[in-house]
């Protein structure tokens, strides 16, 4: 499984949302499985980001099913970047340059 970190940003229309039902943003880890994924860990953010969510999955596919529905509801933006152990970093990577 691959790890992918999603970087989310809450829209106006969020942002109403979250006052209104707070537990409704956390993703769930049920609607993830259902698409493939598995949640690994949220985090609530300072910054230009408001949440971080970590998810594995095993290939883009899958992760591009996850954020395209979650962009759908109009509540959020997201940015979706891959993710990579530091220890695997360093072994394929770094140390075969």
């Amino acid at each position: 499984m691959k790890t992918f970190i999603i970087l989310t940003e809450l829209t106006e229309e969020g942002k109403k949302a979250i006052q209104n039902d707070p537990v409704g943003m956390k993703l769930s880890a049920q609607a993830i499985e259902n698409r493939g994924g598995i949640l690994v860990d949220q985090f609530a953010l300072l910054g230009p980001w408001d949440f971080l969510t970590i998810i594995k999955a095993k290939d883009e596919k899958t992760i591009f099913r996850i954020t395209t529905e979650l962009d759908a509801l109009g509540t959020v933006k997201t940015m979706t970047l891959p993710a990579m152990p530091i220890e695997e970093f360093i072994d394929d990577i770094i140390t075969s340059v």
